[in-house]
């Protein structure tokens, strides 16, 4: 059940994401404040406290970007990644891919409470695995753009609520990614990548 600070916390990082955005030119800076934001803002800030959230040797980790779709549609590219080691920038991803590719292929949100229990998930995350995440698809005039991934090791970090309230954050980050020329941005950073072939 969320209290009445867990709603306040998660408008005024709406309003943050949004007046922030504003400031920016770049559409990987504006949607990366919505990224920075709503991994801040979501989810249970005791979950790592209760019992069995966490497995020996992991933390209390918590990471957010959003993978979108290439030209072609035949992989995702990591944006506006918060947590990621350096490396994994502009990771990219089969569109076929585990849950994030779910999302985008289908347009459905999700969220895994647990991710023991989801026998889709993948670890994609090259320093951990992840206990809880959600998967918000990022959709303007119809179209699937990417997904909205925030994640925690803590299991039973994320529900439904949390859900609700980053697909908010995904609508915003749609709207500044279009309105910034996103898409050409993405195409410019999708040509300088090394050649891409697929694992299937």
């Amino acid at each position: 059940m969320k209290d009445l600070g867990y709603f306040e916390r998660v408008t005024q990082g709406l309003q943050e994401a949004a007046a922030a955005s504003r400031g920016e030119t770049d559409p990987e800076a504006a949607v990366g404040h919505m990224t920075r934001i709503a991994r801040d803002v979501l989810g249970d800030p005791d979950s790592a406290k209760h019992p069995g959230a966490l497995k020996p040797g992991e933390r209390d980790i918590k990471v957010s970007g959003i993978f979108f779709a290439a030209p072609k549609r035949d992989y995702l590219i990591l944006f506006a990644d918060h947590g990621f080691p350096a490396e994994q920038r502009h990771l990219r991803i089969n569109i076929s891919d585990s849950r994030p590719g779910y999302t985008v292929r289908t347009g459905e949100p999700v969220v895994l409470p647990n991710t023991d229990n989801d026998a889709m998930f993948r670890q994609i995350l090259k320093t951990a695995r992840m206990g809880s995440a959600m998967y918000a698809p990022v959709v303007w005039q119809s179209q699937v753009l990417g997904m909205f991934n925030i994640a925690a090791q803590a299991r039973n970090t994320y529900d439904t609520i949390d859900l609700k309230i980053a697909l908010l954050f995904a609508n915003l980050a749609a709207a500044s990614w279009v309105a910034l020329n996103g898409p050409h941005y993405l195409a410019g950073v999708a040509s300088a990548l090394p050649s891409w072939s697929p694992i299937r």
